[in-house]
């Protein structure tokens, strides 16, 4: 039984069973967040009472499993303020969806002589599918740097772009520095000059109230499972006149409208991109992930991450030989610090760290080609949920602290 709680910190974390009566401090929640009982019980109760094939029977079962996908599709929606339901696209993760952008929409509709716009922060998922398409169309990858500090700033963006710049693709918080693009105003320029925006919101719907129409973005991707949902469901948001003009990205079952020898039809949006048997349980499981966030509420979310995230910056930042990567400025990060210590290898960093009941993330956090623009090979990551304790927050820093002497440099 944990006695360094307050009852408040228990509550919070009585509602994620691995959690509950735990002495685990969980800090990789930018790779994954737990899951609070009520979203395994939301799957589990589909899998018990509401499983069959999401429409494909017209028997009961089958109805009502319909009826619980295309609910969780209309709660995204209205999540992310999403002018349509239509234009919510069900995917395995992040991941797929930018590859579905990239597939359906790059080969498509980039050529040689286009160029597309690629922010130095991005995780690889949102890097390698826009390199590829790269190689296959001919149009040519340019990179959006940032300072030191994380930032890009608007002027280095307008810079950024050509005439010939027809996509950008960047995130809206940095999955290493924690920093937060401001993509509205990205939007707005990027459509002055007719291209269009893809933005990585992978690291921001968990974390801070997300509106798609008010940012502009044509297209918008996220994962269920980094915001207490299960794994195996992601979303991509489009615009309806993009995705309406895109071909699938897979072919099979249930994204057909027509099918004889010669051809095929395909269907409507969204599901002409839905091939194969969707994952329902897992769109379950996001509805009650959304449910779940909005009870708890942003305000307090972001209150709680906010303040773990300025104890360890302050402390950490009194030592010489701990390097915080990107701004000095804990508002700036999100829950998200990234870090070296002189003379200690973030693998070690992390090894030592979970010996003291602490997990953290170490290598180069699938965004090497930041690592190496800030000229580094690696890096350690703690990155906060609002489930974290202040506890939880200061063994942290102490843990960190003695690193230098557990690896016998005597400081």
């Amino acid at each position: 039984m944990r006695t360094d709680l307050t009852s408040k910190e228990k509550e919070l974390r009585d509602a994620f069973p691995l959690l509950k009566n735990s002495t685990l401090a969980y800090l990789d929640n930018g790779a994954t967040s737990q899951k609070p009982q009520v979203v395994i019980d939301a799957v589990a109760k589909y899998y018990e009472h509401d499983n069959a094939n999401p429409m494909r029977g017209l028997y009961d079962l089958s109805i009502r499993s319909t009826e619980i996908y295309e609910e969780a599709r209309a709660k995204v929606a209205k999540f992310i303020h999403a002018p349509k339901a239509e234009e919510i696209v069900f995917t395995r993760n992040a991941s797929e969806s930018l590859n579905l952008i990239a597939y359906s929409y790059g080969m498509h509709f980039l050529k040689e002589g286009d160029e597309i716009l690629v922010g130095i922060t991005e995780h690889h998922s949102n890097f390698l599918p826009w390199q590829q398409v790269g190689k296959v169309t001919k149009a040519k990858v340019n990179f959006l740097e940032c300072a030191d500090d994380g930032e890009i700033s608007i002027d280095a963006f307008r810079a950024a772009l050509t005439p010939n710049t027809k996509l950008v693709a960047i995130t809206q918080v940095s999955n290493v520095l924690g920093r937060e693009n401001p993509v509205k105003e990205f939007a707005k320029i990027a459509h002055e000059q007719g291209a269009v925006i893809v933005v990585d919101g992978s690291q921001s719907v968990p974390h801070m109230p997300v509106n798609v129409s008010d940012i502009d973005a044509d297209f918008f991707v996220f994962s269920g499972h980094k915001m207490f949902a299960p794994m195996g469901i992601g979303v991509l948001y489009g615009k309806m006149e993009l995705l309406d003009k895109m071909p699938p990205f897979l072919y099979g079952g249930e994204m057909i409208e027509t099918v004889s020898k010669e051809k095929a039809t395909f269907a409507e949006v969204p599901h002409k991109f839905e091939a194969g048997t969707v994952n329902a349980g897992g769109a379950r499981g996001l509805s009650a992930a959304i449910d779940f966030m909005e009870s708890v509420g942003f305000e307090t979310i972001m209150q709680r991450e906010d303040t773990l995230t300025k104890i360890v910056m302050e402390e950490l930042q009194k030592y010489p030989y701990v390097h915080i990567l990107g701004s000095k400025d804990p508002s700036e990060h999100h829950g998200i610090i990234s870090f070296t210590v002189d003379g200690v290898h973030p693998h070690d960093i992390s090894e030592i760290l979970s010996s003291d009941d602490i997990a953290i993330r170490a290598g180069h956090h699938c965004a090497q080609p930041l690592l190496t623009h800030l000229g580094i090979m690696s890096s350690a990551r703690a990155s906060f949920a609002y489930y974290n304790t202040e506890a939880e927050a200061r063994r942290f820093v102490e843990s960190v602290i003695t690193l230098r002497k557990r690896m016998g440099y005597g400081e």
